[in-house]
């Protein structure tokens, strides 16, 4: 179990504590954040926290990402949110993908990537 655990975390739950994340709990939010984006970057994340590779992504991008980056980071939790993860695919018009990552600046998705691929995206260069 060690190995497994240390590759895909104990039931993926897992963050560090001091990566600013932002709750995204509730579909009212998704209109604060799109207006949010007018003034500064946003993200979205989405992970499943019953996907191992999710697990890893997610942690993958807590270690190599700049939380200074001046972008504004939300967390959605998919499985506890599944409506609100509808409601972000319909409204900024991307299709659903666990684990993704959507930038969004000016209320217009400026990128999107999701799996391994969410890794390569620098947030710096939207900020």
């Amino acid at each position: 179990m060690g190995i497994f655990n240390s590759i895909f975390g104990k039931g993926g739950n897992e963050s560090k504590t001091d990566f600013p994340w932002n709750e995204l709990n509730s579909i009212e939010q998704l209109d604060t954040i799109a207006a949010q984006s007018s003034s500064e970057t946003v993200a979205i994340f989405k992970h499943s926290t019953s996907c191992g590779i999710s697990a890893m992504v997610k942690r993958s991008f807590e270690n190599e990402s700049n939380a200074e980056s001046g972008v504004k980071l939300y967390y959605l939790d998919l499985l506890a949110n599944r409506p609100i993860s509808n409601a972000v695919a319909e409204k900024f018009m991307v299709v659903h993908q666990s684990p993704q990552l959507i930038v969004l600046k000016n209320g217009e998705v400026v990128a999107e990537a999701s799996h391994g691929a969410i890794n390569d995206v620098i947030l710096e260069q939207f900020a």
